[in-house]
């Protein structure tokens, strides 16, 4: 993908009928589950099903079209959206602490995608009941997951072509069956009143509570910002318009039927009441389709925590994992340990709480916290473009507050399963702390040395033909990012570990940059023909393959006559045969004279034991085996530490 975003989808109808089915999955499909969570086994009443209707309808208003469509679409980062492209924005004024808002962020949603499926696919398979009484719906919900998760390796180009006009149908479906219910109850329709809404919420019995469940409609908010690179901001907001009017009709149709038919009566448990307004006729059809926008939902979510896991691995807040490209849609990406990760714990969570109703009791904790994160940074997104305080202050309190009311009332699900996501969000949230303290802690005990200092010795040691060559190209990938400069484990590797001869010298110093799709190079002249200074900068979405991109930078200097690749080893050199190339990849461990704090302590001991399961280096690069050699080197600091000791003699 290049610079000038070719990957977005062009206006018009076709653009925004495939942005139908990528964007709006997840939110979508919560007619399906959120007026039953709302509803709870209580008795049905005007004043339960208007106020909760009436919540919903401004929690959309307010969060979803405000926040998320009016707002946080015009913070997009070269067109790209989500919290590490907000976070990459930012990050550029040197505000450290907005590091932690993005690294909670990136692990709750990631907890979000263990829950999603479950819940979506549960609360679909679950209208066959009304088909055949009595089915056991548990084994079909973990069949339908293992299939899920097992096409996410064969890619989903045919599939993806297909969502837009799949989602189409089942918008349309949700909005004229929600219509048929409203013509017989018009008065739902007083639910736009929020004065209904500040009623249940405090007058009816535990009514703030409720809020836990209306929380529900807006799930998909930040998926719906994620995938503004997909689409872009022209057809979201477009198509947000039809989705909205679609939605609202549904949840308005749904609570029509209850005030209609059910007023005063308890509404069984096992009882779906989105499958309930639909004609007898139609039911067969309505759960086909509400199964497979179910899926789609469920799709576009893992697709999105690949996404996501695989910038923050480019930005080196993630362990370094085995990335795979199964298709040319889109640019999908597949990350198998993920993926598997994920199936593992949608199927724990489908075990542990059985059925959707049980679901809802812990969907949304981990969610909220995203959405919160996502607000604060927003907030100073707003304060640095306006160059003003008091606007997105207020804002953000706005936003702030309102979320912090629904993370309030979402912790009355903590007991009910709201543990299980918030655990894994933490278990994500610590892994990324780890690594990004770890990134700090090597950055502040690396050394590093003027250049100009060592290019004599250089010089002096490629003359030294006493010491055996060890490549005729030696490639090192240093922190230092200045030309002047250079990474002293790197000297020592060269001068003193092991000296290490060689006919030309590259040091390739990676920049991962704040566009997205960025790939540019300087090359620094040292010593013409024998010493070079690469600065390859490329975005945190373009793939991560360094050797590709050094041998092509190694390609262009050649035919500009900067450098020779032809062997100089006489018996090669009289054939032109290639020169060889070989990559030096240095593993920095700290030394013992390194005197550190007890949290940096533990810090390194985490970091160590995570690197046990990450990729190899070589790979994360995209570099060939065959040319590399890894070393560990020490982290030298400035000064040792002294230890007095006393010489005795006899």
């Amino acid at each position: 993908m290049n610079s000038n975003h070719s990957h977005k989808l062009s206006t018009g109808f076709g653009g925004m009928l495939i942005s139908i089915g990528i964007v709006f999955g997840d939110i979508g499909t919560s007619p399906l589950y959120v007026i039953k969570a709302i509803l709870t086994d209580k008795v049905v009443s005007e004043q339960l099903i208007l106020g909760g209707l009436s919540c919903v309808f401004w929690t959309l208003i307010l969060i979803t079209t405000l926040k998320y469509v009016v707002l946080a679409l015009n913070a997009d980062n070269n067109g790209e959206g989500g919290i590490f492209a907000l976070y990459a924005l930012v990050r550029r004024y040197n505000y450290k602490p907005l590091i932690y808002p993005a690294i909670i962020g990136c692990a709750m949603l990631i907890a979000d995608g263990f829950i999603t499926p479950p819940i979506t696919i549960s609360s679909a398979v679950e209208g066959f009941k009304m088909l055949v009484p009595g089915l056991q719906t548990m084994p079909i919900v973990m069949v339908c997951l293992l299939v899920l998760f097992s096409f996410q390796q064969t890619g989903t180009e045919l599939v993806g072509k297909t969502f837009g006009p799949i989602m189409f149908v089942w918008f349309m479906m949700i909005g004229i069956l929600g219509i048929n219910q409203i013509i017989q109850y018009p008065a739902v329709l007083k639910a736009i009143n929020p004065a209904y809404a500040f009623d249940l919420l405090v007058n009816y019995p535990r009514g703030f509570w409720l809020l836990g469940a209306v929380f529900l409609c807006t799930t998909g908010g930040e998926a719906l910002y994620s995938d503004l690179g997909h689409c872009g901001k022209g057809n979201i907001r477009i198509t947000w318009g039809f989705v909205l009017l679609c939605l609202l009709l549904s949840y308005a149709g749904q609570s029509a039927w209850l005030l209609n038919s059910h007023m005063g009566s308890v509404i069984a448990k096992e009882v779906s009441i989105f499958y309930s307004v639909m004609p007898g006729w139609f039911l067969t059809y309505g759960i086909v389709i509400a199964t497979i926008a179910s899926f789609i939902a469920s799709q576009a979510l893992i697709s999105g925590v690949f996404t996501l896991v695989n910038e923050a691995m480019k930005l080196h807040l993630w362990p370094r994992l085995k990335v795979e490209f199964p298709s040319t849609f889109k640019g999908q990406i597949y990350i198998p340990k993920i993926n598997w990760i994920l199936f593992f714990g949608c199927i724990v969570i489908v075990l542990v709480f059985k059925n959707a109703a049980n679901m809802e009791a812990a969907y949304g904790m981990a969610i909220i916290i995203d959405m919160l994160m996502t607000s604060l940074l927003l907030g100073f997104f707003y304060k640095v473009r306006m160059h003003n305080f008091t606007i997105p202050f207020i804002a953000v309190t706005f936003f702030v507050l309102l979320e912090g009311t629904f993370l309030v009332a979402n912790l009355d699900k903590f007991t009910h399963g709201g543990w299980f996501t918030l655990i894994i969000g933490i278990v994500g949230a610590t892994l990324v702390f780890v690594l990004y303290n770890a990134q700090k802690i090597r950055e502040q005990h690396t050394r590093f040395v003027k250049l100009n200092d060592y290019i004599q010795v250089i010089k002096d040691l490629q003359d030294d033909e006493t010491v055996p060559k060890e490549a005729s190209h030696l490639v090192y990938l240093a922190m230092a990012n200045d030309k002047r400069l250079i990474d002293s484990n790197i000297m020592y590797s060269i001068l003193r570990k092991r000296p290490k001869r060689a006919d030309v010298y590259w040091f390739v110093h990676v920049d991962i940059v704040d566009n997205p799709y960025q790939k540019s190079y300087h090359v620094d002249t040292i010593v013409p023909k024998e010493v070079f200074f690469i600065h390859l900068r490329f975005g945190f979405k373009v793939e991560h393959r360094v050797n590709t991109m050094f041998f092509e930078i190694v390609d262009q200097m050649v035919a500009s006559g900067e450098v020779s690749i032809t062997s100089n080893y006489p018996s090669l050199k009289k054939y032109h045969l290639p020169a060889d190339f070989k990559f030096i990849l240095l593993h920095t461990r700290i030394s013992a004279d390194t005197e550190l704090t007890s949290f940096e302590r533990w810090i390194v001991q985490m970091y160590r034991m995570i690197k046990k399961v990450s990729l190899p280096a070589y790979e994360d690069f995209g570099l060939e085996l065959a040319n590399v050699e890894e070393e560990v080197v020490p982290i030298l600091l400035a000064s040792k530490v002294e230890m007095n000791l006393l010489r005795e003699y006899d």
